[in-house]
């Protein structure tokens, strides 16, 4: 195939030997399968800020560490150097959430660097060394649905546990390799500590999680994981080995009324004594 505009550099480089075909034009990349020596990878061009479904990602980029003042700066401008910046952030983010992730034992593809804005990657196959697929292009049987729900659930505390946050999880951006879901499209993740979107995000995370499943298995669509992995992470309670029981429920104080009261006596009882006073003072 024609080489794309975006992989020239690698391929002049020597760092591509060839490109065998586009895998996926997403919202915010195109992904093609390349050649680099004898393994097949995955090359992923990001679009520009003003081509993708992402161009307005500030709910994403809330918490991010900027290298410098001078960049912090351009980040909140429109000029190059910001534009610029924010497009160089927003393909290193990936490439850090990649390898963060991967240290905490989710299950991501293997990030090999990236180069003229290009990330080449892992590529994921399935059992018969074909691309892995989407799960939105797999049918599942119930038991199925409930392993890898249960499985997502893991992957979803691990990635909270090493401080971040998918941020756009869904069917689309899983895969389903040999031993089961990989999680894919990283560069909006989200810093779990920083953000104040977190909980929101990762409230959609699972529930988009939540409902592929059901279709399989309609009894999980009752499941309540996200408060109870959101309670115990802001409690310091959160460990990637934490056993869930996807079952939530807030227990609410209940109010003293007779403290209310009390205070409402005090309250009044303190007013009484100042007009008692100011009626005194104006006796004199």
């Amino acid at each position: 195939m024609k080489i794309p505009k975006g992989l020239l550099p690698l391929v002049e480089g020597g760092m591509v030997d060839s490109v065998i075909g586009q895998l996926q034009s997403g919202k915010e990349a195109s992904v093609y399968i390349v050649a680099c020596g004898d393994q097949l990878c995955c090359a992923k061009v990001y679009k520009s800020a003003e081509n993708r479904s992402f161009r307005t990602a500030t709910d994403y980029r809330e918490g991010r560490k900027a290298r410098g003042s001078r960049d912090v700066r351009a980040a909140g401008k429109r000029g190059r150097h910001g534009r610029k910046f924010q497009e160089t952030q927003w393909q290193n983010s990936e490439v850090d959430a990649l390898s963060r992730l991967g240290d905490a034992g989710v299950r991501v593809p293997k990030a090999h660097g990236i180069h003229e804005g290009v990330l080449l990657m892992e590529l994921v196959c399935d059992e018969h060394g074909s691309p892995a697929p989407q799960l939105s292009e797999v049918e599942m049987t119930r038991e199925q649905a409930h392993q890898w729900h249960a499985f997502m659930m893991t992957q979803i505390v691990r990635m909270l546990c090493a401080g971040l946050i998918h941020g756009d999880l869904s069917e689309y951006n899983v895969l389903l390799g040999p031993d089961g879901p990989v999680i894919i499209d990283l560069p909006q993740a989200v810093d779990a500590a920083g953000n104040n979107n977190a909980f929101r995000l990762l409230d959609r995370d699972v529930d988009n999680m939540r409902s592929t499943f059901s279709r399989a298995a309609p009894e999980l669509i009752e499941t309540q994981y996200a408060c109870e992995i959101w309670d115990l992470f802001e409690a310091g309670e959160l460990q990637p080995d934490t056993v869930l029981t996807g079952w939530h429920s807030r227990v609410e104080a209940t109010p003293d009324v007779a403290a209310v009261l009390d205070q409402i006596e005090v309250a009044r009882q303190e007013a009484e004594a100042r007009r008692l006073g100011r009626e005194a003072a104006e006796a004199d």
